[in-house]
């Protein structure tokens, strides 16, 4: 097996159990590792670290694996880890939902794979070259594990481009899945295009969120900004909203809501969908003295890395500062970020200088944040993406 000696001092991390060595931390390399290789990690000292898998064009050098020096990275390990991530999901799945995350990367102790469970198909991503190379085993072991109809590869992520991968999509098992696979999240019915949908297909990573701002909704006026397949608006819906608005730029995504909300059996008259671009329709519906009583702002990662994040720090503000002038006193913003990066503590700080910008004072009555399908390991902080924030306005 290849060697990777990392300079002095640079094994701190990699001891408490975080998964990611820099290019910069390695000081020499034993042998010749291809990417994808199975590396054995050691200190300056030549104290054993850790197992991984390396890569020469990533910037993550090494995914670190096993900790463990007397336990092989095999295909028995492999499979296991597999297993196990499906195994602590079983509780998730009922007759309300049949949707959710599988295998959350890191968080799972499998750098660089996501799999997705849409009612009888599975969407993986595949965006490591050391994943890549076991690809055969984890498709074998979720078709031993969960029989699906088909397996589809989302593959297109710029992740695998850094790693000097090709982006693709293709049908790993069984069937290809259909333009629209059926799928039921907390009781409501969704159709998912598997195959050209943002991500994986749907964001299920909302699944408990949506639930909870549905319970607010009930007579009232919702808008769900970027709404994509209506998450937001349909759970509102079934709770017993009065009026719903959904706006996303994408002429797919609003598409996708109405046929949802028809799959649902929900009266057209009680939902309006705009395709436009929400910062222009928010100023709009200002322009236009419109009122609502819950606002969801669920925009894109605006912040990509921490380079980004002051400039990501400014389009948040100004977005919710657009949602909260839609607000009067008791009414609601459900606001959001996908962004790493963004932590909750700048994330309030963004909302409080948004609110002063808005002349409103809000409370912040609850804290969103990622479903068990998308749990945060202790050891790998950076997996803790999603979070949000319920204000009222007072």
């Amino acid at each position: 097996m290849h060697t990777i000696i990392l300079n002095k001092g640079k094994d701190k991390a990699a001891w408490q159990v975080h998964p990611w060595i820099f290019s910069g931390a390695i000081a020499k390399i034993k042998g010749k590792p291809g990417n994808g290789d199975l590396v054995e990690v050691v200190n300056a000292n030549d104290d054993f670290v850790a197992y991984g898998y390396y890569n020469d064009e990533s910037r993550v050098a090494v995914r670190l694996l096993e900790w463990n020096r007397a336990i092989q990275v095999d295909t028995d390990w492999w499979r296991e880890k597999v297993a196990k991530a499906i195994t602590a999901r079983k509780s998730i799945f009922n007759a309300d939902t049949d949707t959710a995350r599988l295998i959350f990367s890191e968080a799972d102790f499998l750098p660089g794979l996501i799999a997705d469970k849409y009612g009888d198909f599975i969407s993986v991503q595949v965006l490591t070259s050391g994943i890549e190379r076991v690809k055969e085993v984890i498709i074998d072991e979720l078709v031993k594990q969960l029989q699906p109809k088909g397996i589809y590869e989302r593959s297109d992520a710029n992740a695998r481009l850094h790693e000097g991968m090709p982006a693709g999509g293709s049908v790993l098992y069984g069937e290809q899945p259909p333009a629209f696979v059926e799928v039921k999240e907390n009781g409501i019915i969704y159709h998912v295009n598997i195959i050209e949908g943002q991500k994986s297909g749907f964001y299920c990573d909302q699944r408990d969120n949506r639930a909870i701002v549905a319970r607010h909704s009930v007579g009232k006026k919702v808008l769900d900004c970027f709404c994509y397949s209506g998450g937001f608006s349909l759970n509102a819906l079934k709770a017993g909203a009065r009026e719903v608005y959904g706006v996303d730029s994408s002429a797919l995504a609003i598409e996708t809501l109405k046929q949802n909300a028809r799959l649902n059996g929900f009266d057209e008259t009680s939902y309006t969908t705009l395709q436009s671009d929400v910062n222009k329709q928010l100023r709009q519906y200002k322009e236009q003295g419109e009122l609502f009583d819950i606002v969801v702002l669920d925009p894109p990662k605006y912040a990509p890395s921490r380079s980004s994040l002051d400039k990501a720090a400014r389009a948040y503000k100004d977005l919710n500062r657009l949602g909260l002038a839609l607000l009067e006193s008791g009414g609601l913003l459900a606001t959001f970020s996908c962004s790493a990066a963004m932590d909750i503590a700048t994330f309030k700080q963004v909302l409080a200088w948004a609110a002063l910008d808005a002349g409103k004072q809000i409370q912040f009555i609850h804290q969103f944040c990622q479903p068990e399908d998308h749990p945060i390991r202790s050891s790998f902080p950076e997996g803790e993406y999603l979070k949000g924030l319920l204000c009222r306005v007072i």
